[in-house]
This record gives C-alpha cells, sequence and structure tokens, in this order.
C-alpha cells in the first residue's frame, strides 16, 4: 500500500521540480550585471532615437487614442513637461544602473517612467511591438537581487569572480526576457494568419516582393529584378523561423548559439533589404546567452594580477 501510494505521487512530486527548473533555473547573478548594463544603454539609445517621437506627440493632443493600459490607468494626454520629466528620469535611471548605484531601485525608476513613455509612445497611432522583450527586460531586472556590481562605480567585476553565484531570481528575470523575446516571433504568425486567410496564401503571397519595391535598398531592387523567385522560399523561411521559435527556449550550447546567429542574421537581411531593424527584440537576445564570460581588456589585466 505504502509502495503504490510512493509511486502514486511521485508524477506530480516530479513535475513541480522540473516545472520550477523550466522557469525558475538557477543562474549565474554575473549575468544579470552584464545584461543590465546591455539593457539599459540601448534604452538610452532607444529614448532619444527611436522612440523619441514621444517629444513630438506633446503637440498633437488631438491624436491621442490611448492603448488599453493607458485608459486603465486613466492617462491623459502626455504634454511637454510631462514628455521631458520622463526622458529625464529614464536618462538618470539608466545612468545610475549601469554605474551600479543602486541598481534595483533605479532600474524600478526606469521601469516605471519606461512604461509610461512607451504608452505614450504607442497611443499615438502606431504600435512598436517589436519593443515588447525590452519592456519585459526593464521591468524584471530591478527584481533581482544580490546583482549588485562588486566593482569600481561603472565597471563589471572580473566573469572569474563572479559567475559562480547563481540566483533563481536572475534565472527567472532571465526566462521572462526570453519568453517575450519568442512571443514576439510567435505571435506574429496571428496577424499573417488573420489578414490573408491562411498562411499558406501568405506564405506564397508577393507581399515580400511588393515591400522590396516599395521600400526595398538597391539590392533589394537587383534582387526584385534578377532572381524574383527567391521571395517567396524567403517568406517560408521567415514563417518556419516564427512558428518554430518556442524550440530555441529548449536549446543548449552550440545548437543555442546557432539559433541566435539564425534569428539575428534574420533581422540582418531585413534591415539591409528593407530598412527594418527591430533592434530593441535583437538586443533582448542578449538574454539567452552566457554574458558572465565576458571579460572586458581592462580589468583582465588586473585580475591577473
Amino acid at each position: 500500500m505504502s509502495t503504490t501510494s510512493a509511486a502514486a505521487s511521485r508524477p506530480s512530486g516530479g513535475t513541480r521540480p522540473r516545472l520550477r527548473s523550466i522557469l525558475f533555473p538557477a543562474l549565474p547573478l554575473a549575468r544579470i550585471r552584464v545584461l543590465r548594463v546591455i539593457i539599459y544603454a540601448f534604452v538610452v539609445l532607444d529614448v532619444l532615437t527611436f522612440s523619441r517621437d514621444v517629444l513630438s506627440h506633446a503637440n498633437n493632443a488631438g491624436f491621442y487614442t490611448p492603448l488599453a493600459l493607458a485608459r486603465l490607468l486613466h492617462l491623459p494626454a502626455v504634454t511637454t513637461p510631462l514628455a521631458y520629466t520622463l526622458l529625464v528620469l529614464i536618462l538618470a535611471g539608466c545612468a545610475a544602473a549601469i554605474a551600479g548605484r543602486r541598481p534595483r531601485l533605479s532600474g524600478a525608476v526606469v521601469a516605471l517612467a519606461f512604461w509610461l513613455w512607451m504608452l505614450y509612445s504607442n497611443s499615438y497611432g502606431y504600435i512598436a511591438h517589436d519593443h515588447m522583450a525590452l519592456m519585459v527586460a526593464v521591468a524584471v531586472l530591478p527584481t533581482v537581487a544580490g546583482a549588485e556590481s562588486t566593482g569600481p562605480a561603472g565597471t563589471l567585476p572580473p566573469a572569474a569572480s563572479t559567475s559562480t553565484s547563481t540566483s533563481e531570481a536572475a534565472g527567472w528575470a532571465l526566462r521572462a526576457i526570453q519568453l517575450a523575446v519568442i512571443a514576439t516571433y510567435f505571435f506574429s504568425v496571428v496577424p499573417k494568419l488573420l489578414y490573408s486567410g491562411s498562411l499558406a496564401n501568405w506564405g506564397n503571397s508577393a507581399i515580400l516582393t511588393w515591400a522590396s519595391i516599395r521600400r526595398g535598398s538597391a539590392l533589394a531592387h537587383w534582387l526584385v529584378e534578377v532572381t524574383p523567385w527567391v521571395f517567396v522560399p524567403a517568406q517560408w523561411a521567415g514563417l518556419a523561423l516564427e512558428a518554430l521559435s518556442p524550440v530555441v527556449l529548449f536549446l543548449r550550447g552550440r545548437a543555442l548559439y546557432i539559433a541566435v546567429a539564425l534569428y539575428l542574421g534574420f533581422h540582418l537581411s531585413t534591415l539591409v533589404l528593407l530598412g527594418i531593424h527591430f533592434l530593441p527584440t535583437a538586443i533582448c537576445w542578449a538574454a539567452f546567452l552566457p554574458l558572465e564570460r565576458l571579460r572586458w581588456p581592462g580589468r583582465r589585466a588586473q585580475h591577473s594580477r
């Protein structure tokens, strides 16, 4: 009787640790330290370039069509003082977090200000779905305790001295970013299906040819003229990358690195051919990589003494 009971309870007991190891893997805190620098440095670039439109929206209150979350928060149309206040908070918070100054507090400031910034950026007729993973990243990075820099302000500690400390909180934050990255690709299949009626219709259509003619580079125009047959296979390859993206979550080692390189290569090709960069998502692929192995030249020499 007791043997049977133990055997019956084993599957549920085994499922829970497996699920915990998937959602809360114990990963190096050093990976969070490096990723924090990458993410916050990119956020600075983003608000000064790609999503800078928030500043100009202050003069277009009549075009304000708030997103569901903005309506839930009862956010009024953005004003010039509010836009610049958010910008200052984001820049100051990112600078402090990069320098290792109270990274959880400064990260929380960035998370709140950047989310408001993006709500405004997306409430004037255009939704930048390439920012989803970046918004998740700034939201979860401040949740990780113990990832404060042990080196001088503005520097990263030597990888060899920090890569041994692991944390389930670090694993959860990294997994959340990874899931957001994958969701960006996987759920992009849905509008293709809705607008085209079937994936076959989209895959066999001339949408990529049309995009290349309308906004393509000189190389894209050359491909249209010389090798027009390449676009339909390219569309099916893109569909495959999107539909199979969840597989990346289960890859490890060299297979994972090849997959990351494949998706980044996909974005490089769209940039070269169509001028579409998708950088906010591309930068978040760093969450899949063993960043704790990075060693900075200036710090390597000091660590070797």
